[in-house]
């Protein structure tokens, strides 16, 4: 086990959704008459915010897929790993391919949102199956909630039911709770000690 590896993810997964937030937040502030009830977070790809957001999602899953690479070398969950590099590349994808790309964009949107989601389970099974060498209580928990929702969320959303909140708002109680597991995987990443530690006996 190389636990700096893990700091080093850590750091990038913070960095990499911090910066897409900002963006995001900068981006509908720029765009004229954007509702986030009602317009499509995509929406802001192809108006006058769209070099911004564009950029900013494409760095996400940049900087996601070189931190799924430490992760990797940190601990060497290869089903984690996968579930990562699949939502950097939705994350890229949705960047490059914008909301007028059609079919293809639809497709980058749907690894963003299953994997990523799937990412936030899949890291407390590894953690389960290898003793809590990555997660414990009770951020385990609050992954898998998190993970639950996100996903949850995106079948509702497939479906069309939105709560009365619109599509937008829906939207975003698919990609919020996702950030919101990235931000908090980045920070206790970077709080994992560099080597085991042991229960001191009494």
């Amino acid at each position: 086990m190389d636990y700096p590896n893990g700091k080093v993810a850590g750091a990038l997964i913070f960095v990499a959704v911090t910066q897409f937030v900002l963006g995001l937040i900068v981006s509908e502030a720029l765009y004229s008459g954007y509702s986030i009830s009602e317009n499509y977070v995509s929406d802001l790809g192809v108006g006058s915010s769209s070099m911004i957001f564009n950029s900013s999602v494409f760095l996400l899953g940049l900087l996601l897929i070189v931190g799924a690479y430490f992760l990797h070398r940190a601990f060497n969950f290869t089903m984690l790993t996968v579930t990562f590099v699949l939502t950097a590349i939705g994350s890229m994808g949705v960047g490059i391919f914008t909301k007028d790309a059609g079919t293809i964009h639809s497709v980058a949107a749907l690894f963003f949102f299953l994997f990523s989601g799937l990412s936030a389970i899949f890291a407390v099974i590894c953690s389960y199956v290898h003793g809590f060498k990555l997660m414990k209580m009770p951020f385990s928990a609050i992954a898998v909630i998190l993970g639950l929702t996100e996903l949850g969320g995106f079948v509702l959303f497939v479906g069309g039911i939105y709560f009365g909140l619109g599509v937008g708002g829906m939207q975003r109680m698919v990609l919020y709770p996702v950030l919101i597991w990235l931000v908090g995987f980045g920070g206790y990443l970077m709080a994992h000690p560099d080597k085991p530690t042991t229960q001191k006996t009494q």
